[in-house]
């Protein structure tokens, strides 16, 4: 992954809401995992920006509920700046158009402090390398992938796995299914 310009601003805009996100350095987390999940897709990080909100439970579930009809905490939530899925099930997205005059905006995502820890714990997994695979996943959502097929979720399952490899974060998917956490679809994220 090349190195941002010093003159650059950061891929990632990140909103503290919840200063709990402090203990896991919120911010350098995502920068690292975003521009990872770019990289790994052969995007350049240094074209696009991303805006991340670091909140509780509470409020995710107030965006939950507002923007997807189900007022529960969840554990990440994204919101791409235009579509980009593919036509066909298993099918790559379309690449995001690049924006001449400065980074193309992908889209916003927001991540939950309660749910994210207590899934980590859960897994067996530090809190660390299970925000590092919700920004991917989150990430990847901005791209125009999602989990709502088996082709869909094979293909970006298989992306994820791929770019936290690179990243040293060990396969969220090679547990049981059981102990994987599931996002508010009842698939494993």
């Amino acid at each position: 992954m090349a190195p941002r310009s010093p003159a650059r601003p950061p891929l990632v805009d990140c909103l503290i809401e919840d200063h709990r996100w402090e203990q896991v350095d919120l911010e350098a987390l995502a920068e690292t995992a975003c521009a990872a999940a770019l990289d790994g897709l052969g995007l350049d990080p240094a074209a696009f920006e991303i805006s991340l909100l670091g909140c509780s439970d509470a409020r995710i579930a107030d965006l939950n509920a507002d923007f997807r009809g189900k007022p529960k905490p969840t554990n990440v939530l994204s919101w791409p700046s235009e579509e980009r899925g593919a036509a066909r099930p298993g099918d790559r997205p379309k690449a995001p158009r690049r924006d001449p005059m400065g980074p193309t905006e992908l889209g916003d995502i927001a991540i939950a402090w309660e749910t994210c820890t207590r899934e980590a714990q859960a897994g067996g997994r530090t809190t660390a390398d299970h925000v590092t695979h919700l920004l991917v996943h989150g990430t990847l959502h901005l791209l125009g992938y999602d989990h709502e097929t088996d082709p869909d979720a094979a293909l970006m399952e298989g992306h994820e796995t791929e770019i936290l490899g690179k990243m040293g974060v060990a396969d969220p998917y090679a547990t049981e299914a059981t102990a994987a956490p599931e996002g508010d679809d009842g698939r494993r994220v």
